[in-house]
């Protein structure tokens, strides 16, 4: 397990770095993942960039300069990369049941035409998907290994609690013993409820850095 998976696991399990003002700088844990995670008073850099330039760059106590546009700007500049949106990044931890009653009826599909399983792909290895009347749940596994899932419910299905039950059916698609992830925009407040009615409880501020052909 590599120094970001190590730091992730033991966020999941209520074990944060300290909540210091601090910056901690790990190497990529793979080619294709780099960002920044901010955790309460404490910012991690995840970038294969010189960590005394990003110190350089990061004063101690800004603690809002790490997800902030000058620092991401320079470090996109830097790695030949752009980044992607600020997301709350949420966490079901291995024993925990769903606060609420999983979807049934969920189909696997290989159908990859649809914008979120496409997106996934991007970003995620060993992707899979299940549909069910008017919502998709996927799983995957993106940063540093960790699994992560997404739901997407239709229009006219929304409303009805089918998010929540597509975020608790998630739970019972990976592994028991392995925390499962959600990053979700802030703004969207309709999936970001969902989560934490499923039981996911929140743990950083992410933004992903992705290559420009992506």
């Amino acid at each position: 397990m590599d120094d970001l998976a190590k730091l992730l696991d033991a966020a999941a399990h209520g074990e944060f770095p300290a909540a210091d003002g601090s910056l901690t700088v790990l190497p990529q844990p793979s080619p294709r993942a780099a960002g920044v995670l901010a955790f309460t008073a404490h910012a991690v850099v995840f970038a294969d960039a010189d960590p005394e330039w990003i110190r350089g760059l990061l004063p101690p106590g800004d603690l809002g300069a790490p997800l902030g546009p000058p620092f991401l700007s320079a470090l996109c500049a830097r790695t030949g990369r752009r980044a992607g949106s600020q997301d709350a990044l949420l966490a079901l931890r291995p024993g925990r049941a769903p606060r609420v009653a999983p979807a049934t009826g969920l189909t696997e599909t290989t159908d990859r035409a649809h914008p979120r399983v496409a997106r996934a792909l991007l970003y995620r290895d060993d992707v899979r998907v299940w549909t069910v009347p008017g919502g998709t749940v996927l799983v995957g596994r993106g940063v540093a290994g960790r699994w992560e899932t997404a739901v997407e419910v239709d229009g006219e299905a929304r409303g009805a609690g089918l998010g929540r039950a597509l975020a608790a059916a998630a739970r019972g698609l990976v592994p028991a013993d392995e925390t499962l992830w959600a990053q979700v925009a802030p703004g969207n407040a309709a999936s970001l409820r969902a989560f934490l009615a499923a039981g996911f409880v929140p743990v950083a501020a992410e933004v992903l850095l992705s290559h420009e052909r992506d």
